[in-house]
């Protein structure tokens, strides 16, 4: 169940709006005139992020020019699979932020950060097949959005010493946030600035965390953008995104007001719908471009029932071992088949926008070549899939020639004699696989002067490939299972438990 959002007090109620301004103005001030640690300044697009960086930005403007010394780093991670109506709102507002910033003298740089090639969501789920993220298996989050921007603070740290990360957390936005702030603030070791939990040598600055969302409404409506923006299209965008259509501001304590919205990944199963995009698309006619992709997380997000995405998924894990539940094999990774339909689902996307989008995404690129390149090394290198489809894929779904580069020919086979191995192989498609990771590996280890890893890579071959099917597959899972129970309970007969500690279980198991 959601945590349920505290209700607060509006931040202004104590001495106004203007003195209560004022006051966090001055506060900034001394934090930042107080040492020589650079700030680090996250910047989502959304509404507190927003505020946070007005707030630092107009007391930045109100320092004399010889004080503004310490840099200010403006950060942005863009996962690749952003909202795009966000994405191009966070990108043209970097771009202003950095032209404003030279213009008014500001040390204050901004910077988008994306995650590695290797790392991105569609390099993982169309590359590798990791299934769509769930609850249990939420590989997206650290990849996509955490790492881009430790990498960067900790590049900071490293040439600084030490870093203040400014956010736009508040404790209203969830019980179970505000519960975290305030552990942290218990163990602040100087005034505002609580300890980084998972980065040494920084520390956090969260000024409009007791601010409520109409605080942070009438503070963007009262104090205009500072690198010219309008934060009346900001308004406009969560009213986009709202179910019904309406964003009011403060009325009273009962009316609800647009902070609700929520804007992120696009493909994101993780929550039952993507209501903002929902919304947006319902809201407003010129936005229906965007239907392509709402289609898509729909049919990446598996029904909710016990075989749910089954069909489309390996009976063995990435390593060849299966693994059972209620006697059933753990789905695996995708199977070359669903990796190549989600990949022209993909494409089919990409390019229904272009043709059908307004002028601003004409060149959208859902899925970079970057990333196109990367899917292409993990099918032959990683997968083995020696074929090398992914330039025919593209061609067949796209019209156009494929812009990527040729690969090595020591590791492509060509299609004639990969046609004539199927045949060969019937309609044993795991004898296919084996022989195919087969020659893949002999390819690649024959141009070796030292072959060395070659025993281990057949090995590994054989390991993932030598069952007969699923079912015969299955039951040496089921076997392999009851012979561990079993030398389990005889361990446990044999040796007394002071005798007989786990660990020597696991041994007398082995």
């Amino acid at each position: 169940m959601a945590s349920k959002k505290p209700q607060r007090n509006s931040a202004f109620s104590a001495v106004g709006f203007k003195k209560t301004i004022e006051a966090l103005k001055q506060e900034i001030v001394d934090l930042y005139l107080s040492d020589e640690i650079p700030w680090v300044v996250g910047y989502s697009g959304g509404k507190d992020s927003t505020a946070v960086l007005q707030l630092v930005w107009l007391t930045l403007a109100d320092l004399p020019k010889n004080k503004r010394s310490k840099p200010v780093y403006v950060i942005s991670t863009d996962t690749l699979v952003e909202n795009p109506v966000v994405s191009l709102w966070v990108s043209k507002s970097l771009d202003r932020m950095s032209q404003q910033a030279a213009n008014q003298g500001l040390p204050l740089t901004a910077h988008k950060l994306t995650p590695a090639p290797e790392n991105t969501f569609w390099v993982n789920l169309i590359g590798r097949g990791y299934p769509a993220p769930r609850p249990k298996f939420r590989w997206c989050t650290e990849r996509l959005k955490i790492n881009p921007s430790t990498q960067f603070i900790n590049s900071v740290v490293q040439k600084h010493g030490e870093a203040i990360l400014v956010l736009g957390t508040r404790k209203a936005e969830s019980a179970a946030r505000a519960k975290v702030m305030e552990r942290f603030e218990q163990k602040r070791v100087r005034n505002r600035l609580s300890p980084n939990g998972s980065l040494p040598n920084s520390y956090v600055y969260s000024p409009i965390e007791d601010w409520s969302n109409d605080d942070v409404w009438l503070f963007l409506m009262q104090v205009g953008n500072p690198w010219g923006y309008n934060n009346k299209d900001l308004l406009t965008m969560y009213q986009g995104a709202s179910a019904d259509g309406e964003c009011p501001l403060v009325v009273d304590t009962t009316t609800p007001s647009c902070g609700d919205s929520r804007f992120g990944c696009w493909v994101c199963t993780l929550v039952e719908k993507d209501k903002s995009m929902h919304a947006m698309i319902q809201n407003d006619e010129e936005k229906e471009w965007m239907l392509p992709l709402l289609e898509l997380r729909n049919r990446l997000d598996p029904p909710k029932t016990p075989d749910g995405d089954r069909p489309l998924r390996d009976f063995r894990r990435m390593n060849g071992a299966v693994q059972l539940y209620n006697d059933r094999p753990i789905p695996g990774p995708y199977k070359q088949k669903a990796r190549e339909m989600w990949l022209r689902q993909v494409l089919e996307a990409q390019q229904h926008i272009r043709e059908n989008g307004p002028d601003e995404v004409r060149d959208i690129e859902l899925i970079t070549l970057e990333e196109l390149e990367e899917i292409r090394r993990v099918w032959v290198v990683e997968k083995h899939e020696i074929e090398d489809d992914l330039p025919r894929v593209y061609e067949d779904t796209t019209g156009n020639r494929y812009p990527g580069g040729s690969l090595d020919d020591n590791l492509v086979i060509g299609a004639m004699e990969m046609e004539l191995l199927r045949e060969l192989c019937s309609s044993d498609e795991l004898h296919f696989q084996l022989v195919r990771e087969l020659l893949s590996i002999e390819k690649r280890h024959k141009s070796m002067l030292r072959r060395a890893g070659l025993y281990d890579a057949l090995e590994s071959s054989f390991y993932r490939n030598f069952y007969e099917d699923e079912g015969d597959a299955v039951q040496r899972a089921r076997v392999r299972r009851d012979a561990l129970g079993e030398a389990r309970e005889r361990a446990k007969d044999e040796l007394t438990p002071v005798e007989a500690p786990s660990s020597l279980f696991d041994e007398a198991c082995k």
